[in-house]
């Protein structure tokens, strides 16, 4: 798959290089940003059961 990724992005091998860093950082903020803040409000990750 990385490969495959690998051969899709255009440019030398640093550009590449870039790209790929860049694609990856996109990635990460996506999943900060939308997908860890709707799991934990849906399945309830924060919700405690021990209390005082």
């Amino acid at each position: 798959m990385y490969a495959a990724i690998w051969r899709l992005l255009p440019g030398p091998r640093w550009f590449k290089a870039v790209e790929a860093l860049v694609l990856a950082l996109a990635v990460v903020w996506a999943l900060f940003t939308w997908v860890f803040p709707w799991i934990a409000q849906t399945y309830g990750v924060l919700d405690t059961t021990v209390g005082g």
